[in-house]
């Protein structure tokens, strides 16, 4: 994975337009909130919702979360919410229905210049690539390497299953989204989402097994559409207590293997070699920036 990439296992969306919402945010324990002047603003409050952008992300990052902003496509509403939203509070930008690499490139620039003109460093405004076209299904590996600020890539499930003509159910939507996860990673940045839909959350013990089958597939973190989404997801995109024990046992026995000459070894009757190492040893740095995101929400 790319060196520095934010620990964001839940992105809790909020409505920059509705206060109530906004108030509340920072007490749900995201690692990220996303505020949202797209699917969840009608026309008519767009103009007046980007001017809410910088205040609402500093009251909603009171709790230690990033601030990501989903902004909108056309083109023209695009630029629009980009020059409202880049500032010193807000960590991110959710670009929704990325086209190609160019698009990403395109916007980047934009971004590249207010983040001079606003003296903020270059790359402090990461990118969350949405995919929710087939036609940018197919372009996902360009997409994830276009530009070095990107983070993160996502299937807008909803969205792609209308345009594919397809029901967003787990199993449709299993194909295109391991392709993603293996784009993502092919590039070094983060796969965010889940195996099936985010829509389904009224079954909370079907949803929790739902975000567990999740991580296996992969996924990094997820956005969450109701605040009781936030605990389960962090939960479950959180490597477990049994997990790390046993990826210490193996770096533990792996150093003493290396001391004696070896490359692989067993424990409790199973072969041990180097990809198993590896995921050990990143099983174990995940876990460490998770309990420093931790800690940073707990001391804010």
């Amino acid at each position: 994975m790319k060196p520095g990439l934010p620990v964001w296992r839940s992105l809790l969306y909020v409505p920059v337009n509705v206060d109530k919402y906004v108030d509340k945010a920072h007490t749900r324990g995201a690692d990220c909130i996303q505020l949202d002047l797209e699917d969840s603003v009608p026309a008519s409050e767009k103009d007046r919702a980007r001017t809410l952008v910088a205040a609402a992300a500093a009251r909603v990052r009171r709790g230690g979360a990033d601030v990501v902003v989903r902004i909108n496509r056309p083109l023209a509403l695009a630029v629009r919410d980009i020059e409202a939203c880049v500032g010193p509070d807000v960590n991110g930008i959710a670009v929704t229905k990325v086209e190609g690499a160019e698009h990403l490139r395109l916007l980047d620039e934009l971004v590249s210049g207010l983040e001079s003109t606003r003296g903020l460093p270059h790359g402090h405004t990461r990118f969350i690539a949405m995919i929710e076209t087939p036609a940018a299904y197919f372009r996902m590996p360009e997409i994830a390497a276009a530009v070095e600020r990107t983070a993160a890539m996502n299937i807008g499930g909803e969205d792609f299953a209308l345009e594919a003509g397809m029901e967003p159910a787990e199993e449709t939507l299993l194909l295109p989204k391991q392709q993603m996860i293996f784009a993502a990673r092919s590039a070094g940045i983060m796969p965010l989402g889940y195996i099936a839909s985010v829509a389904g959350y009224g079954d909370w013990p079907a949803f929790r097994a739902m975000v567990k089958r999740s991580r296996q597939y992969g996924f990094m973190g997820a956005s969450c559409i109701h605040p009781g989404q936030v605990p389960i997801v962090n939960e479950c995109y959180t490597p477990p207590a049994d997990e790390v024990a046993y990826a210490k046992r193996v770096v533990e026995e792996n150093a003493k293997a290396e001391a004696l000459g070896r490359a692989s070894f067993a424990i409790d009757g199973k072969m041990i070699d180097v990809p198993v190492v590896l995921r050990a040893e990143r099983l174990l740095a995940r876990s460490a920036a998770i309990e420093q995101r931790e800690a940073a929400k707990r001391a804010a």
